[in-house]
């Protein structure tokens, strides 16, 4: 009797813990659902205003590049934006081939032109942070057969002032040379034939060669060229695959945009020049829209694991006032000043409205009649690129007009976006 009182007593335990526990159990689980429910609706909310917001964008920017290729300004144009981790855009609008009916996609493959520095400054900072050189180490310890002025200029020229234009050579020195397609090895030796403006550090003037000797620093200090730094540290990473730095690879891939001038109101197509691919540093990286999104994502920090946000700050430090007189950006609204980092302009903007003042990292790129522009919009956590086959005027303009653009979509209520 008494081992069956045990027994019974056990199990009486074992139900009122059972019991208990459930209860605890069901009371947890209506915590939670009080907890997590609220916040479900919040997500499927903030989802939902997302795809609203996206549509409406690509709705917009869709009717501004119809109205760009009726006007007569445009061939084709890959577009991306990016809003913080978000892809918003990557699309293409127009033709390949005035002459063909095959449209550009986000796959489709421009060439990049002075888009390209943006790239190797940012290399740059990651070989700094990594301790492979400096940005204050002097070119010809890197260079013994590189020599600008007297011996006493020559030690003073550090790598900061071949990426900030800064090193006291004239506009476009040896710019025929790159385009003529000799090595940046020999050109490094030709500049001890040209006389400098000024002390390193002191003026800008505007470099190609000068600009891509960079890559040959770049080569000594690793035992890598360019293309390799390029492709291990950023384009594999971050799955960039249709980002190219050689013109072979370009000719060969079935989705290019082919370059284009104006013929009266008629469109020729170009000629695929091999030129640059000497000095990828400088101008010889060619890429698609949805690769230049995701570059864009990273370069506004949302991909610490390949490079942290510190490290590419550096490259977008202001190291030079730039002191040009009625350039295209000057001309955008609430312009204050300007400034060169290493392969970035960057603008300090004022908001009329707001009275508050706005940093915009930009470049622009032109080569084989090939016309772009990237800008980052650190502040509001954005970046805006267009590639266009054709120099076009409105490679002026595109840049804060589609700014504008996201700026109206992104200021409209979720009423008035459901509305769209």
């Amino acid at each position: 009797m008494q081992r069956l009182k045990l027994i019974l007593g056990a199990f009486l335990l074992v139900l009122i813990l059972f019991t208990f526990s459930a209860a605890t159990i069901d009371i947890r689980s209506e915590e939670v659902s009080k907890v997590n429910f609220p916040n479900q609706l919040a997500i499927q909310k903030e989802a939902k205003i997302y795809a609203s917001r996206k549509k409406a964008l690509e709705i917009a920017v869709n009717e501004y590049f119809v109205q760009a290729l009726k006007s007569g300004e445009l061939v084709g144009a890959g577009v991306s934006i990016v809003k913080g981790d978000s892809i918003l855009l990557a699309e293409g609008y127009g033709k390949r081939n005035s002459k063909k009916d095959i449209l550009v996609d986000g796959e489709t493959i421009f060439r990049l032109g002075s888009l390209s520095k943006g790239f190797t400054g940012v290399l740059a900072a990651k070989l700094v942070e990594e301790g492979t050189f400096d940005f204050m180490d002097k070119v010809a310890d890197y260079l013994p057969q590189f020599a600008f002025g007297d011996s006493d200029n020559t030690k003073k020229i550090k790598i900061a002032h071949i990426l900030s234009h800064t090193s006291g050579t004239p506009y476009h020195s040896y710019t025929n040379l790159v385009e003529a397609g000799l090595s940046m090895g020999k050109i490094a030796e030709q500049f001890k034939h040209v006389e400098p403006l000024s002390e390193p550090g002191v003026q800008y003037s505007y470099q190609n060669a000068m600009f891509a000797l960079s890559q040959e620093v770049m080569l000594q200090a690793t035992g890598e060229d360019i293309s390799s730094l390029l492709m291990d540290r950023f384009f594999k990473p971050l799955g960039m695959s249709n980002t190219m730095m050689d013109h072979h690879s370009f000719i060969e891939n079935k989705n290019i945009a082919e370059p284009h001038s104006k013929n009266g109101n008629n469109w020729r197509v170009l000629a695929l020049k091999n030129n640059y691919y000497n000095a990828v540093a400088a101008g010889g990286i060619d890429a698609s829209s949805i690769d230049m999104a995701k570059w864009m994502r990273f370069l506004l920090g949302h991909n610490s694991a390949v490079m942290t946000k510190n490290t590419l700050e550096k490259a977008f430090e202001p190291f030079i006032e730039l002191n040009e007189n009625n350039k295209y950006y000057q001309r955008w609204e609430g312009h204050l000043k300007s400034a060169y980092a290493f392969g970035w302009r960057v603008h300090t903007m004022k908001n009329e409205t707001t009275n508050k003042e706005e940093t915009i990292v930009h470049h622009g790129g032109s080569v084989n009649s090939y016309r772009n522009e990237i800008a980052l919009f650190p502040d509001s956590d954005l970046g805006i690129c267009v590639l266009m086959n054709n120099n076009s005027r409105l490679a002026r303009t595109v840049i804060p007009e589609l700014r504008e653009i996201v700026k109206h979509i992104y200021e409209l209520s979720p009423d008035a976006l459901a509305s769209l």
